[in-house]
């Protein structure tokens, strides 16, 4: 197996919770009025999400659902895996995927077309990072982050073989 480490430093804990404050105002003024659903997709959603969900100033449900196209590789394998399902129902629901990264696409496409059969009355897509250089299937996250470089990243919820998740900044990995 293949070792990794943290890199360059591409973005910091503060520019983060910048971005993650400007998009929980956004969802608050495009959903004003109404609850929003946040549907997180775990494992490396959960740091994003806690920041998104702090500047949201909404009725919110949460619910988690564990979801892979990876496995233990640094490339989706294009086989999409649903490992835990929602425990709420969203039918009549504003749901919003919260996820980590958009890199090939072929986990959310999937994931959007699943959910999109549970009758949600609308379906977005927020993400911390969109990588449109690794993208295989097209789709577009209604909230973004940032973009990311075409390079494996690690560090706030993003890993490397399960290690690296904690890190309070996004950094490129390097192979040791």
């Amino acid at each position: 197996m293949t070792a990794y480490k943290p890199g360059e430093v591409i973005l910091t804990r503060g520019q983060i919770e910048a971005r993650a404050a400007e998009i929980g105002r956004q969802i608050t003024a495009d959903y004003a009025g109404r609850e929003v659903f946040l549907i997180g997709i775990l494992t490396g959603c959960v740091m994003w999400m806690a920041e998104v969900m702090k500047s949201i100033d909404l009725d919110t449900s949460v619910d988690f659902m564990s979801v892979s196209s990876y496995g233990s590789a640094t490339r989706s394998s294009g086989v999409v895996k649903i490992i835990k399902d929602l425990n709420q129902d969203i039918d009549g629901k504003h749901a919003l995927i919260v996820e980590d990264i958009v890199d090939s696409g072929v986990t959310l496409d999937y994931l959007c077309k699943y959910l999109e059969g549970r009758g949600p009355a609308s379906l977005k897509i927020c993400a911390m990072l969109d990588k449109p250089s690794g993208r295989r299937t097209p789709i577009d996250a209604d909230y973004v982050g940032f973009e990311a470089p075409n390079v494996f990243l690690v560090g706030y919820g993003l890993d490397a073989n399960q290690k690296y998740r904690n890190l309070p900044f996004i950094a490129a990995v390097e192979k040791v």
